[in-house]
């Protein structure tokens, strides 16, 4: 025959004065545990206030901001800066003065081709451009513009081929069929503003097959 099952045991129950005096002092243990506990927390509380009134005191009085204080437009992007010095140096190289006066008659070597070189530049220079000898990398055709256009195209030619490194150009200016008394006053004055020039070395008019009388083939100083 099976027996039932055992009860759970009760706490003892306290059997002396001593028993009754242990239970309270751990009872006021507790009491003081908790006491303290919410001390410390009273403590961290008045803390935490203390450093937002300090806080507050420091930075004085706020209001929040209005609704259309709360969006800033952005600065918009600075536009890119100008090269002031860059823009006058072109403008100046456009507008130089090249004078129509210069006096191109003891400059140029007295021959048939009135063919120009820089003092320095031995005849060996003008005598391989008229041969052919330097490749012409590019062309300027001063047809059908009036002096001042004619005047500032070359100049500005003369100076970007130069900065690029070319070394040898043809300039077209044609043999004045067309002008008034079929006088070449564009050939003159082309000469005239092509000696001007410090980037040119020497120039020579162009053989027959590639303009004759009516373009120069220029060689230019090496480019810096």
């Amino acid at each position: 025959m099976s027996s039932a099952p055992r009860r759970p045991s009760k706490t003892p129950a306290l059997k002396s004065l001593g028993d009754l005096k242990q239970v309270a002092r751990e009872l006021a243990e507790q009491r003081e545990r908790e006491a303290a506990e919410r001390a410390a927390a009273a403590a961290r509380e008045r803390q935490r206030q203390s450093e937002k009134n300090l806080f507050a005191r420091a930075i004085g009085d706020t209001r929040p901001l209005r609704k259309s204080q709360l969006s800033v437009p952005l600065a918009p992007e600075p536009p890119a800066p100008i090269a002031v010095q860059h823009q006058r140096d072109e403008q100046r190289v456009l507008h130089e003065s090249l004078s129509d006066e210069f006096d191109v008659g003891t400059l140029l070597d007295a021959d048939d081709a009135m063919s120009f070189r820089r003092p320095g530049i031995g005849t060996d220079v003008t005598r391989k451009l008229r041969a052919g000898d330097w490749t012409i990398q590019r062309e300027l055709d001063l047809h059908g513009l009036r002096t001042e256009e004619a005047r500032e195209a070359l100049s500005l030619f003369i100076r970007t081929a130069h900065k690029q490194g070319l070394r040898c150009v043809r300039v077209v200016h044609g043999k004045g069929l067309g002008s008034p008394g079929r006088q070449p006053v564009l050939k003159t004055k082309a000469q005239r503003w092509l000696i001007q020039k410090n980037e040119v070395l020497a120039f020579v008019q162009a053989k027959p097959a590639e303009g004759g009388a009516g373009a120069l083939v220029v060689l230019l100083a090496p480019g810096r």
